[in-house]
């Protein structure tokens, strides 16, 4: 039986204006080990660089910036809240996950939580909504 994720993203229009959407990840059941609970599991998405960040505690606000590449962040740690150029604001706790696809325009800004986040970067040249 298939199923959806939802993923948060933030992505430019032509025009530079930044806002947030979801994508849907379909997943399907499967028993990944006969002694396992069943998983939803989604298809495998192909990554071109997959980077490590831990931001330092009181790290603040980042102002207005873009993503160098289209890239999926898990955050292990810590939460932030991210601010598109149309005013909307988003809550992005520990465990949670954002596709970052405003490669262009006016980008978002980041107010990090107080506490040291630990945050990893993953290039996704295509996948998650994208042919």
């Amino acid at each position: 039986m298939e199923s959806l994720m939802k993923c948060l993203r933030v992505y430019a229009t032509e025009d530079g204006e930044s806002h947030f959407d979801e994508v849907d990840i379909p997943t399907v059941a499967r028993q990944v080990h006969p002694e396992a609970a069943i998983f939803d599991v989604s298809a495998r998405y192909a990554s071109t660089h997959v980077s490590f960040t831990r931001i330092p505690a009181r790290a603040g606000q980042v102002d207005w910036h873009t993503v160098p590449r289209r890239s999926l962040t898990v955050r292990l740690s810590g939460s932030a809240e991210y601010q598109t150029s149309d005013g909307d604001r988003r809550h992005v706790p520990a465990g949670g996950f954002i596709l970052f696809e405003d490669t262009h325009g006016k980008g978002h800004r980041t107010l990090h939580s107080p506490e040291e986040q630990t945050v990893i970067w993953i290039s996704l040249p295509q996948g998650l909504g994208q042919a």
